[in-house]
């Protein structure tokens, strides 16, 4: 038989509770056939607290000591936090920034000018397009079928838009530390712990 205080938990790597012990998986107890073990957990881990009282229930997480540890928040004995997944929002993320790099040669940019091959017969350029043979007049109504090329030198400044595009798929990021599962076991009969 293993000998225990009552109401203490061990972890216990069989696949079963040994007699006297109970897994810690949440599980409602009957508060009268489990006084002296109620007197001690009362309604903090569940139950109803006329009829029944629940066992911790520590399957798929960690156990942790209750209080404030430095730097820490405060946890009460009972308490459930934290989630094995999360998904982060803007807010939770670092200050940053994101550099986006465009050049421009401000100083030697070609121009491409539609034109047409066609003699021109148009004196004014309003709905017209350049006329490649440069008669007078210069202009043709002709569809264009060809364009005009040439290096133009610039001065001064140039302005680009630049979009930076959102990147992520929003999917959850893991929580969960390297692990390996052991059972937890509670003590339901064993000396009655004293306070002194």
């Amino acid at each position: 038989m293993m000998e225990g205080t009552m109401a203490e938990v061990r972890m216990f790597v069989g696949n079963f509770a040994p007699r006297n012990w109970a897994l810690c998986d949440g599980q409602l107890l009957s508060i009268a056939q489990y006084q002296a073990l109620f007197s001690l957990l009362g309604t903090t881990y569940g139950g109803d607290g006329r009829t029944s009282f629940a066992l911790p229930d520590l399957r798929g997480r960690a156990a942790m000591h209750a209080g404030t540890g430095p730097g820490l928040s405060t946890r009460r004995i009972g308490q459930r936090f934290g989630q094995e997944y999360n998904i982060l929002n803007l807010t939770q993320l670092p200050s940053h920034t994101h550099t986006a790099q465009s050049t421009l040669d401000a100083n030697n940019l070609t121009v491409t000018i539609p034109a047409s091959t066609t003699v021109g017969n148009k004196k004014k350029p309003t709905g017209n397009v350049l006329a490649v043979d440069a008669n007078d007049p210069t202009y043709t109504d002709s569809t264009p079928d060809t364009t005009l090329g040439a290096p133009i030198p610039v001065s001064g400044a140039a302005g680009i838009t630049t979009q930076v595009a959102n990147a992520g798929a929003s999917q959850p990021v893991n929580n969960i530390q390297p692990s390996e599962v052991v059972n937890y076991i509670i003590c339901m009969q064993g000396v009655f712990p004293s306070r002194d």
